[in-house]
This record gives C-alpha cells, structure tokens and sequence, in this order.
C-alpha cells in the first residue's frame, strides 16, 4: 500500500515536490514505469536520493500523487464541458472526452500502469482500496449526469447506474489508451456509438416488459459489485 504523504505547503517544497513529480513522469514515459527507479527519478530532477524520498516513499506513492492531481485538475474541466449540456449521451460523450483530453500526454504512462490495473489487489488499479476516495469522486460526476438527464430511469436502477456508468467509462478508457488507430479515432468512434446505446438500453429498460429482464442485469450488477441480492 503506498503511503499517503502529507503536503508540504511551504512554496520551495512545493517546487521540489512538483519537480520530482514531473521528472518521474517523464521517466515512466520514456523508460517505463517498471524500468525507472527512484536514484533515477531523483537525478532527473536534480534533487538528492534521500530527498526524493523524503516526499515520496515510493514510485506507487508518486503516482498516487499523480492521480489525486489529476482528479482535482479535471474538475473544473469537467464542470465547464458539462454546463448547458443535457441528454444522457451528450453528458456521457463530454465527461469521458474531458478524462481523454487530460490524459493523452500520459497515455504511455496509463498502458503501463493498466498491465495490472484490472486486479484490485495491485494499489494503482482504478479498483484497489487505496484508490478509493478517487473513484468516489469519479462515481459522482456520473450521479450528477444522470439527474435531469430526460430519461424515465427505473427506481431500481436508478441507485446502481452511475456505478454502471463508471464501469462503462473505464472499459471507454481502456481501449483509448491502447487504441493504435490515428488519433485515437476508433476510441471517439466506439464512445458515440457506444453512449447512444446506453442511452437506448436505459429508455427501453423503463418498459413494463422489460422487468424481468431488467432485474437479471441488476442481479449481475450486485454479485458484480460485492452486495446482496
């Protein structure tokens, strides 16, 4: 489990943390992340080893940061690409594109950190507990969509969607980030194709005949996510 490291707020601390942050990403991206060590990140950054350290315990503890900033630095982003938007879709399209557009310098950078990302064991997987508190933030933007959103959502489904759509949304970035094709274009391709579906399934769902089938993918969607039935 990487350690938490408390902030420094002091602003030379603060330029050496930032420092070290971007020599490490820069080396993951050129080496990789399993290849490049911590004397390796020190020296990029021009700080001695014992200092790199002394703000991040470990590479984990450096991508941890990573994330955290990364989550705070989409917020706004994500706030200015959603105002005025409404429909199910168009929310779903601009929300994944905003995560899209804020990672693609890293895209290296996530395709070695997702080798391991699907087990939540491994402490920088999306799913792991020491993400936690990330995803939770992640899992609300997809609260908020779904509110006015001008689909008639089932009262049962309702609860469990924006998880749903989370799940969504990782599978939508898996594939951007090993997408080859230029410029990513199958991964903007598949999103539309992709969020007018759900928006379709969603609407059709609310059908009176559509119960039994409805209750079946909530049962998978519980087993899946650890809760009773």
């Amino acid at each position: 489990m990487p350690d938490r490291v408390e902030v420094k707020t002091a602003p030379k601390s603060e330029e050496t943390r930032q420092r070290i942050l971007s020599a490490a990403l820069k080396l993951f991206h050129d080496r990789g992340f399993e290849a490049a060590t911590m004397r390796d990140i020190a020296d990029e950054a021009g700080v001695a080893t014992g200092a790199a350290y002394y703000y991040f315990p470990s590479k984990d503890a450096i991508v941890m940061e990573f994330y955290r900033r990364s989550s705070d630095e989409m917020q706004r982003k994500i706030e200015a690409a959603l105002d005025g938007v409404s429909g199910l879709e168009d929310r779903l399209l601009a929300l994944i594109r905003v995560k899209w557009a804020h990672f693609a310098p890293h895209r290296r950078i996530m395709r070695a950190l997702l080798r391991n990302g699907a087990d939540p064991g491994y402490p920088l997987s999306p799913f792991s507990a020491q993400t936690r508190e990330i995803r939770a933030i992640d899992i609300d933007w997809f609260r908020r969509i779904v509110i006015d959103c001008g689909l008639r959502i089932p009262k049962d489904l309702e609860p469990h969607l924006p998880d749903v759509l989370w799940f969504f949304q990782m599978g939508a970035i898996y594939f951007w980030v090993i997408d080859e094709s230029p410029n990513q274009e199958n991964s903007y391709r598949l999103l539309a194709i992709a969020a007018r579906s759900i928006a379709l399934l969603i609407r059709v769902s609310a059908l009176p005949l559509m119960r039994p089938v409805r209750k079946a993918a909530l049962e998978i969607v519980q087993i899946v996510k650890g809760t009773e039935v």
